[in-house]
């Protein structure tokens, strides 16, 4: 096997970059994979950013610029490349990262935080004119539409916010929006900035039906959702904001998804396979930004550097043992656990070695082996459960 990493981290986006900053200053060897050619996420698409807390104003990829060299600071290593699957190995430790040009590396713990991408709608024309007129990027694609008519489709926060970006370089925006007038999805403060825009225009109770064209885009065929009826809006292009989908095909069946193909974590962003975690976007959560990615990065960071360190200890300390293991699962709160560790003290350890593990510390030890009451005894020969004992004067070590 050649290089191991300490933390491998899919994803370059604010958490998958914060994970970086914490795992590599905490001396753990961290590579982050990215598939894309800059590092950033949706976040590095974002024109205007004004919510990162102690900074008024910034943009997105300026701050995903200092988030990157922060990381690069402490040693955290980049490279390209989309993740195709994960394979964890029979030990249940080391994981195999492999890309889709077939690239391995290999890691004790993952970190998944490839985020979210835009929601297709699939309408009529929406394939067929991408990259022609339908656009899923402001910052990307905004000064192809200089003095020209754009409609933008959606309300929430990405809709409003870039809809006010946008009246920067075009004529006219005609935001499309199914909700009643004056409804939208968006929070207050960007709603009013929307509104207050002399630039944007607004169709209520409606759906974009069709996308019209020839080489380009020009048009979008809208229908009522109240009365049915529907019209012809003469237009040069089209912003799909509508919303995001999880980027989490490569591991289907490996770990636990929401219907809606989230990840499932804890409040430690472990997922339900041992040294597998989320950060960010990707992950099943209340709110989606960048600050909150970014706290799901530094706490994926710190439980990968204990997941690493209590997996090596019980490596190391029990399953590479050659003499006969006694384990006592307890806690040192607990008064029957303190009279078990001392009692376990006074015996003749010439046999045999003791290691306490502390349950409550280290929920994913217990539940592998099975300890579903504290204090528990159990005795390893040869890395391999050979007893349990059901009190201290069953050992016959």
């Amino acid at each position: 096997m050649s290089q191991i990493y300490d933390l491998i981290i899919v994803g370059g986006g604010p958490g998958g970059l914060t994970a970086g900053v914490y795992a590599s200053r905490s001396k753990l060897k961290t590579l982050c994979l990215e598939e894309k050619r800059k590092t950033g996420g949706q976040c590095a698409t974002t024109s205007e950013l004004e919510n990162w807390p102690g900074v008024k104003e910034t943009t997105g990829p300026a701050l995903m610029k200092d988030f990157t060299e922060h990381a690069e600071k402490f040693g955290c290593e980049f490279k390209r490349g989309k993740v195709a699957s994960i394979k964890v190995a029979e030990d249940g430790f080391h994981k195999t990262v492999i890309t889709k040009k077939g690239e391995e590396y290999v890691g004790k713990a993952i970190l998944i935080s490839t985020g979210a991408e835009p929601r297709v709608l699939g309408i009529p024309g929406e394939k067929e004119f991408r990259g022609q007129g339908v656009s899923y990027c402001a910052t990307c694609d905004a000064d192809f539409f200089e003095e020209l008519d754009i409609v933008v489709v959606g309300s929430g926060n990405t809709a409003v916010e870039e809809s006010v970006y946008l009246t920067k370089f075009v004529n006219k925006i005609t935001m499309i929006v199914i909700h009643d007038e004056g409804t939208m999805d968006a929070d207050k403060t960007a709603q009013e900035h929307c509104l207050a825009n002399d630039k944007i225009e607004y169709v209520w109770n409606s759906t974009v039906q069709e996308i019209l064209g020839d080489d380009l885009v020009t048009g979008v065929q809208l229908k009522n959702i109240k009365t049915g009826e529907t019209s012809t809006l003469d237009c040069d292009g089209v912003f799909m904001f509508v919303g995001t989908v999880p980027r989490t095909d490569f591991v289907e069946g490996l770990i636990e998804l929401t219907p809606q193909k989230y990840i499932k974590t804890n409040e430690k962003m472990e997922t339900n396979v041992p040294g597998i975690l989320a950060a960010g976007d990707v992950r099943d959560k209340f709110l989606r930004q960048v600050v909150t990615a970014s706290g799901d990065g530094a706490i994926a960071a710190v439980a990968a550097e204990k997941y690493i360190e209590s997996e090596e200890n019980w490596r190391k300390n029990v399953l590479h043992e050659a003499q006969p293991v006694l384990v006592a699962f307890w806690s040192p709160v607990q008064s029957e656990s303190l009279d078990l560790i001392t009692k376990l003290e006074t015996l003749d350890n010439s046999n045999f070695k003791l290691v306490k593990v502390d349950a409550y510390k280290n929920p994913l030890l217990a539940e592998r082996y099975q300890v579903k009451e504290i204090p528990a005894i159990i005795r390893f020969d040869a890395g391999k459960l050979s007893r349990r004992y059901n009190s201290i004067d069953e050992i016959d070590l």
